[in-house]
């Protein structure tokens, strides 16, 4: 588990790709304190694990659906990316439940400054939308973040500037992929309330709420 507060920025140092899966080699410093081999680190928000260790770098096998599924295949060895290690279980909870595990990418649309902070539109298909609520959490590149608007194309979030001088978000640009991971409750409520809907059409609306309570 990890909490979407980025420890610091990596460096990709090198890639060595197989014909569906690749393994990175990855540097960086604050996270090497009581890195052991096996340990989990969120790459750009995805859950990797420590194969290798030798001085301040660590290398990871990355498979096939992991490719698929994310924007890790667009990096290439100088690329800077968010690190965090897994949370420690006396550490202090300060982002949201991140797991590390992709539901899918969006794209960069929008980069626009407001005031002290810059919003950043991101633009996603629908499957990953419908879990998407005003005011609630989103990990982008395993950044924890809160969604300030929301519309039917995309979301935008609103980065202080701590977020921007310790994170990799900002060194992008528009057209530019990100990972995204949905918060897990919603996720966890959907299929407690539909265990045996294999239907991806959610099935929860107003009257339905009504009808039961809420």
């Amino acid at each position: 588990m990890f909490t979407g507060i980025i420890e610091e920025i990596g460096r990709i140092q090198q890639i060595e790709r197989g014909a569906r899966s690749s393994r990175l080699t990855i540097s960086g410093d604050v996270i090497f304190s009581d890195l052991k081999l096996g340990d989990s680190v969120a790459v750009n928000g995805i859950c990797l694990t420590a194969s290798g260790i030798s001085g301040k770098q660590f290398t990871a096998d990355v498979m096939p659906e992991t490719l698929e599924r994310t924007a890790l295949g667009a990096l290439s060895p100088g690329s800077s990316v968010n690190l965090e290690r897994a949370m420690a279980a006396n550490g202090r909870f300060g982002g949201h439940i991140v797991s590390g595990h992709i539901d899918g990418v969006g794209r960069i649309t929008q980069i626009q400054s407001d005031d002290n902070a810059v919003r950043v539109r991101i633009g996603a298909e629908t499957a990953i939308l419908r879990y998407v609520i005003q005011k609630g959490s989103i990990a982008i590149d395993g950044i924890s973040l809160t969604i300030a608007d929301l519309d039917a194309g995309g979301f935008t979030v609103s980065i202080i500037p701590h977020t921007a001088a310790e994170t990799t978000l900002l060194s992008k640009r528009s057209g530019d992929l990100v990972n995204l991971e949905n918060d897990l409750v919603g996720k966890y409520v959907e299929r407690l309330i539909l265990p045996q809907s294999t239907d991806s059409q959610s099935k929860i609306t107003y009257e339905f709420l009504a009808e039961h309570g809420f």
